[in-house]
């Protein structure tokens, strides 16, 4: 049976509309596409790793007439339900691996959001996405700026805004828009998993995480004195110089 809501999926018609913990999560989500959508251009969209489709349904319905979202997904279950839940002239979904994904001609924008964190190597993802960029396009991309691996086990790697801007301007891209998210959390609730079905997926055993893991408690630390319970998140726009 299909998990609706995860850590890494959220399919917005299974939310439990009482349960603020998901609403919160839904919306979360949705502030960064509708942002990406006020900075879309050209033609050709890409959203890449559109999990269940709503953000790619929502990017087109904020296009120009004659603009064409194509969703990309790894998740064959999710491509299908975005086909049938969000197909519409303008949309299309595939079902691929982020790196290696080939399209027919290039895209004028790009947009991945909360994905760059999860691949091995996310200098070679980049690489990808250059590829299949058309000349003068823009990149809109998100990740957590607050340590997340040791909390998810789906995160291979913790990013600060400092580190997520270098990995763009070393290869020629200049910043744009940003946009800033932050997210209270309990950290009771999530020892505990007590608080929503997302929970449920929070790295299991945490303590001896840590012990394996000194650096990971080390930057937990440092992040909660700096910034208390909460996770950040920006979501920029990137333009080749």
């Amino acid at each position: 049976m299909t998990d609706y809501l995860t850590l890494e999926r959220i399919y917005p018609d299974e939310v439990d509309t009482a349960d603020r913990r998901e609403r919160e999560a839904l919306a979360i989500h949705v502030e960064r596409y509708r942002f990406a959508a006020e900075h879309l251009s050209g033609a050709r969209v890409l959203d890449m790793a559109c999990g269940a489709g709503y953000g790619t349904a929502l990017l087109a319905e904020a296009s120009e007439a004659g603009r064409h979202v194509v969703g990309v997904d790894i998740d064959e279950e999710a491509v299908g339900y975005a086909r049938k839940r969000y197909a519409r002239p303008g949309i299309e979904f595939v079902s691929s691996n982020a790196m290696t994904f080939r399209a027919g001609a290039r895209f004028d924008t790009i947009v991945s959001l909360e994905t760059i964190e999860h691949l091995p190597e996310p200098q070679g993802f980049l690489e990808c996405l250059l590829g299949l960029l058309a000349p003068g396009g823009s990149i809109i991309a998100s990740v957590p700026t607050t340590p997340s691996v040791d909390a998810n086990p789906n995160h291979l790697h913790d990013f600060t805004e400092r580190s997520f801007s270098r990995m763009f301007e070393k290869r020629g891209f200049r910043r744009g828009p940003v946009y800033r998210q932050t997210q209270a959390y309990s950290p009771g609730a999530v020892a505990m998993k007590h608080g929503g079905r997302r929970l449920q997926n929070v790295r299991p055993n945490l303590p001896a995480y840590y012990l394996a893991n000194p650096d990971a408690l080390a930057k937990r630390i440092w992040s909660t004195l700096r910034y208390g319970f909460s996770n950040r998140y920006l979501t920029a726009v990137w333009r080749r110089r």
